[in-house]
């Protein structure tokens, strides 16, 4: 469908807005989630109950209609009695009708509730499948604030979805109903002009549908750019909603800086960039009011005046005649759906553009990126690891010697289970990515990477991540809060030199927000202490730690003598305490680089030479 660009794996198109799909592909990915969803039966049996409540409808409307000639009639004849009849026969069939519609109404709602929930949640399964999420978050505009799509883009899908289904498949039926009504109503009359007589067929028929079709055709060339617009818009305050929750989540942050000012005119200008896009969609939809209001003013004497010349000839009596106006109006009304719907219709493709790139790029992800130079990940036993002349790249797609990167000086390594290494080396190396790559989620570089089973593995890294709820469900994750024993629990908190939260256990709260970063570090690590993994791998989580909470969390760490554990970073706490085999990461120069540094590396060389002394590097830790 789409080529593949560079960027993070299993993406394609990250660095454009969306995907260039047709309506009917578009309508085919969110078919394909709709049908897959466990709320499928739930919509089928709703939207057949409505079908047969919409015809029900359309076939009273229809006798409505007709009652129209014998109560107008009765009107003309100042027949009283006839006309009291005529109004009990009204309240019957308006009270079958109104009851039809309350009956719609809920099912309608209840329909837009399911389809809500089917999309919402086949939206959430596909986006946090295991990587997608991380790798999305690094693709480019597509990635950009999920939450949008996730929750107000799928909400808004579904409810006009239905909405439009519904008046769509409504309007069809009365145009159909009512159609046959008027052609009869028009068929017999013969027009005199100038001594001239012919007829036309169902004339009030074809004089709807001129009506309507102008209508339509007049309000889409003036509606044309409201699609883009709806779009423009949808992006635009997703960015500011992004804005304003990233600037409330880091206020500390910026109020020590005094920052206000700065994210003050941040955030003025994504109002600006959203106020600009609303004035276009105001101007948009004013100049299309010209068009729906204006005919629909018209609507109220045009049937009136369609009708006329067989009323006034003697061919259509008083009742007849608002027959006629009546199934015009129907009519009429069906066929200026589209017109009627053109700025809901418009906002309905804005959304479905939305949510369908978000969800083709969720499932392009499945496809593995194709890489000049690759990881080789291989399965071990569950008490080896191995790394095998493992290299580093810093940028995807590039060749090792283009872009810089790093390896492993140890080019042969084997750890057994139990064994306490500690990976360290230049400052100017990017640990991260070596943490990323052994996770699989940086397959960039080459070597091999012989890992234990997956689930023996836990990695740690660098930020704690404190999911909401109880402190109890953030110390069990990813497992249930029931995971573990209340005195396992107690013992790994006390252990971990959080004693005083034992008590809180139980308690909601923010505690992303009330513990501090060192406090959220030791909720890992006691987390460690009841998981006892065969295998840790640390991404420099005791660096930045106060010293007392290091020696807390490294003294921890000596309890789990059977837990092999990998540490990358340069914590002196670690280092201490487990006194782990060190393992040493060498900076690999960019070709560019090459030519200097192989000049430096002369003249180096020359100096030795020339004083007699053999400089040799010290080990970095």
């Amino acid at each position: 469908m789409a080529d593949k660009t560079e960027g993070r794996p299993g993406i394609r198109r990250q660095d454009r807005v969306g995907y260039d799909l047709s309506l009917t592909d578009r309508l085919g990915v969110m078919f394909s989630a709709f049908w897959n969803s466990q709320v499928r039966g739930k919509v089928l049996f709703l939207a057949t109950v409505l079908i047969l409540v919409i015809l029900a409808t359309s076939y009273g409307q229809v006798i409505l209609n007709k009652w129209n000639a014998p109560f107008y009639d009765s009107l003309e004849r100042r027949d009283l009695g006839e006309f009291f009849h005529q109004l009990e026969i009204f309240a019957m069939i308006a009270g079958t009708l109104l009851l039809l519609n309350v009956l719609q109404a809920w099912l309608n709602q209840m329909t837009a509730l399911y389809m809500r929930e089917g999309l919402s949640r086949d939206l959430v399964d596909q986006w946090l499948k295991r990587k997608r999420a991380l790798r999305l978050a690094s693709s480019g505009l597509i990635g950009v604030n999920p939450d949008q799509r996730l929750h107000e883009d799928s909400r808004n899908l579904a409810e006009s979805t239905t909405g439009l289904v519904l008046g769509l498949l409504q309007s069809t039926i009365l145009l159909v109903s009512f159609i046959g009504v008027l052609w009869e109503l028009s068929s017999g009359f013969i027009f005199h002009i100038s001594g001239h007589s012919f007829s036309i067929p169902g004339y009030m028929v074809w004089a709807a549908i001129f009506y309507a079709a102008s209508a339509s055709v007049l309000s889409q060339v003036v509606g044309r750019k409201l699609v883009k617009l709806n779009a423009d818009r949808f992006s635009k305050e997703a960015e500011l909603r992004f804005t304003l929750m990233h600037a409330n989540e880091n206020m500390p942050a910026i109020t020590v800086a005094r920052g206000e000012e700065n994210e003050r005119r941040r955030i003025n200008t994504d109002i600006s960039s959203v106020l600009r896009v609303v004035k276009r969609l105001a101007m948009a939809n004013t100049n299309l009011t010209w068009v729906s209001a204006g005919y629909g003013w018209l609507v109220i004497v045009i049937p009136i005046i369609v009708a006329a010349p067989a009323y006034f000839s003697g061919g259509l009596t008083l009742g007849q005649l608002m027959m006629s106006v009546g199934a015009f109006n129907q009519v009429n009304t069906a066929l200026r759906w589209y017109v009627a719907n053109f700025g809901p219709i418009a906002e309905w493709r804005a959304t479905l553009m939305r949510v369908t790139d978000f969800r083709q790029a969720l499932l392009d992800m499945e496809e593995e990126f194709a890489l000049k130079d690759g990881i080789a990940y291989e399965n071990t036993a569950p008490d080896t690891l191995t790394l095998k002349d493992v290299v580093i790249v810093a940028k995807i797609g590039e060749e090792i010697d283009e872009c810089g990167g790093f390896r492993l000086r140890e080019t042969d390594v084997v750890i057994k289970s139990g064994e306490k290494i500690m990976i360290n080396g230049d400052h100017s190396v990017n640990r991260k990515l070596l943490f990323q790559a052994m996770a699989g989620l940086w397959p960039c570089g080459s070597g091999t990477m012989g890992l234990p089973p997956v689930d023996d593995m836990l990695f740690v890294p660098q930020i704690a991540y404190i999911p909401g709820g109880t402190l109890r469900e953030a110390l069990a994750f990813p497992e249930s809060p029931d995971a573990y024993e209340k005195a396992a629990v107690d013992a790994a908190l006390d252990k971990a030199g959080l004693h005083s939260l034992i008590s809180r256990l139980d308690t909601r709260a923010r505690w992303d927000k009330l513990l501090d970063s060192d406090e959220q570090k030791a909720i890992g690590f006691a987390r460690l202490l009841l998981a006892r993994p065969r295998w840790i791998i640390f991404d420099e989580v005791l660096e930045g730690m106060e010293p007392e909470w290091q020696e807390t969390m490294a003294g921890l760490l000596t309890s789990m003598p059977e837990s092999g554990m990998i540490y990358i970073g340069r914590s002196e706490a670690y280092l201490e305490a487990l006194k782990p085999r060190v393992l040493h990461l060498q900076a690999l120069p960019a070709k560019s680089e090459e030519p200097q540094q192989q000049q430096q590396q002369v003249t180096r060389t020359g100096a030795s030479a020339a004083t007699g002394a053999a400089a040799m590097p010290a080990p970095a830790l």
